[in-house]
Formats: C-alpha cells, sequence, structure tokens
C-alpha cells in the first residue's frame, strides 16, 4: 500500500495543474464580484460560491464509495483539530476581498495578499504544516518568494489606487497567509484519507462562516436579491472545487511556497485572457504579461537547490496522523532490507 507522498504527482504536472487553476480563480473571482455586484450585496458571491462548492462536493460523496472511504479513513486517522481548520483560509480571503478591493483597489489588495501568501508559503513548509515536510529557508525559496512579490507589483501598474488605510493593508497580508495555512492543512487532512475527504472538510468549514458573515452584513435578510440571468456568474461553486483540488495535488509535490506562486502565476494569466476577451475589455497589457512569467519564473527558481527528500522527512507522522505512522511502518525496510509487511 503507496504512502500519501508516494502519490505525488512530477514537480512539473503538478504546477502545470496549480497554473491551470490560477486561470479558473481569475475567472472565479470575476463572476463572484460581478454577481455579488449585481445581486445587490458583496456576500452574496461568496454565498453562492461555497454552497454551490458543498453541494458538487456533497453529490460526490454520495455517488463515489471511495469518497466515503477516504471520510472513514479521516475518521480513523484522528488528526489534531485545527487541521480541519483550512476552510477558515479560503472563506476568510473571500470575504476580505469583498470590503478591501473597494477601498485600497484590486492592485494594493492583490500585492497585500500576495505578500502575506509568500510569507506564509515560507513559514508554513518551514515549520513542516504541509505533506512534504519540513522545507528549508533557502536562499533560493526566499528569491523566489521576493520575485513572485515583485512580479505582481509590476503586474499592477497602473491599476487605480484607493485609499491606503494600513489596516486594511495588514488585514489582506493576513489573508494572504490564511491561504498559505489553507494550503496546507487541506493537504495535512487528504494526506490522512483522501483528496475527496480534504474537500469536504474545505467546504464544511468555510461554508458556515461565509453564510454567518452574510447573515450579519444583512445579505440574508430584508428586500429580496435581484438575481441576474446569466449562468456563467453563477460557476464560481464548481470552479472553487477545482482550485481546491488542484491545491490538494500540488502541495504534496512542491509545498506550499511553489504552488501558491503558480496559482498566482495563472491567476494573473486567466486576468489577462479574461481582459483581452470580454468585451470593454483593457484588452492585452504587457505589465500583466510579464508580470505572470516573473510569477512562474519565480516557483520555478524557488525549486533550486530544493532536494528530494526520504519517507521520513517528506510525511512527518503528526501530519498524516496514526493511519500514516501504520502505512511508513509496514513499507519501512525489516532485517535484512526485507520490506516489512
Amino acid at each position: 500500500m503507496p504512502s500519501p507522498v508516494s502519490r505525488a504527482l512530477p514537480p512539473w504536472v503538478a504546477l502545470t495543474l496549480v497554473t491551470l487553476a490560477g486561470v479558473a480563480s481569475a475567472a472565479q473571482g470575476a463572476a463572484n464580484a460581478e454577481l455579488g455586484e449585481r445581486a445587490g450585496n458583496a456576500t452574496l458571491g461568496a454565498v453562492v460560491n461555497n454552497l454551490g462548492g458543498a453541494l458538487l462536493v456533497g453529490l460526490g460523496v454520495l455517488a463515489l464509495p471511495s469518497a466515503r472511504t477516504g471520510l472513514a479513513a479521516l475518521r480513523r486517522a484522528r488528526l489534531p483539530w485545527w487541521t480541519y481548520l483550512g476552510g477558515l483560509g479560503g472563506a476568510g480571503i473571500v470575504l476580505a476581498g469583498a470590503y478591501i478591493v473597494p477601498v485600497l483597489g484590486v492592485a494594493v489588495f492583490t500585492i497585500a495578499q500576495v505578500a502575506g501568501g509568500s510569507l506564509g508559503g515560507l513559514a508554513v513548509d518551514r515549520a513542516g504544516l504541509a505533506p512534504v515536510g519540513r522545507l528549508a529557508l533557502t536562499p533560493p525559496r526566499v528569491a523566489g518568494a521576493l520575485l513572485g512579490v515583485t512580479a505582481v507589483t509590476l503586474a499592477q501598474l497602473g491599476q487605480p489606487v484607493g485609499d491606503l488605510a494600513l489596516g486594511l493593508v495588514l488585514l489582506a497580508v493576513a489573508g494572504g497567509l490564511g491561504v498559505a495555512l489553507q494550503s496546507a492543512l487541506n493537504a495535512r487532512v487528504s494526506a490522512a484519507s483522501s483528496a475527496a475527504a480534504g474537500m469536504v472538510v474545505n467546504f464544511a468549514t468555510a461554508t458556515p462562516v461565509v453564510l454567518l458573515v452574510a447573515a450579519l452584513a444583512g445579505a440574508l435578510t430584508g428586500p429580496g436579491p435581484t438575481w441576474p440571468d446569466d449562468w456563467y456568474l453563477y460557476t464560481g461553486g464548481l470552479l472553487g472545487v477545482v482550485i481546491v483540488a488542484a491545491l490538494l495535488v500540488g502541495v504534496p509535490a512542491v509545498g506550499v511556497l511553489r504552488t501558491g506562486l503558480a496559482l498566482v502565476a495563472g491567476q494573473l494569466g486567466g486576468a489577462l485572457l479574461l481582459d483581452a476577451l470580454l468585451p470593454g475589455g483593457p484588452g492585452l497589457r504587457l505589465p500583466v504579461l510579464t508580470g505572470a512569467l516573473l510569477t512562474l519564473a519565480a516557483a520555478l527558481v524557488a525549486g533550486r537547490g530544493g532536494g528530494r527528500r526520504g519517507p521520513r522527512d517528506a510525511v512527518p507522522p503528526t501530519a498524516a496522523g496514526p493511519e500514516a505512522e501504520r502505512v511508513a511502518a509496514r513499507e519501512r525496510p525489516g532485517p535484512g532490507g526485507r520490506l516489512v509487511g
């Protein structure tokens, strides 16, 4: 029986999938923002996003026996309670964006979020919270993080800047940190059970928080919202499932920092496509194209000299729980070099 890390994809495959998920993330953000604006409350886009994702994941659990097997394995793993809180990071950044962007502008919010995500990726990888294990704070990794922030800053040149409220900037940085933690904790849950279980935990944690904030903001009471007819505005949940799934396969293969950088590269590429293809869009913008390419280069730079880790380093026993420890024990060479079990 293979351990979770032995199932990790080759790094180039994982980075490609995460970059494509970044394109989906750009489309998701645009759809959620427009839906919230046209429905009359910024949080309604997040509500539809999370309810749609939760519904799709729930249907998957009902339809796929392997998903139910993963949930059963997760119950046996007995992970620490805090490992189930990854979905809070995703809920936090979606809700924060709805309120911060109108004040700071997209440019400042994006730069602050990526700065927080890069810092969080370095810290989370160094602490070994993700299934890939502890990744040292090497010069290439630090350089990749700095290059990623620089690239995103370049991509936002010429964008309007709102009121630079320090508290909101720090909140956007904290949102980026939350996304890094989300990636690590969801992957940790997945490593102890299955990717399906990781997605279930993510949406089960995030959706009640989004609904609570929407209720406090008055989105669920008072006059009914005006729901637009355009079907594509309701695809946020589907795209969210795709994004979470890509992160679940990316983190075990390349770590949180490189996964986050690849996601941002895809987001910039997706924004470039939307600008060029949508009617009335600004068209091809050279700073965004340059930023996307530099961010992808940052993900590659951060992986230089990382080296491949052995099973003990790659899956700390605390990361995957007792189930992974038993798997590792069965695969550990016994006397004479034979595999035990």
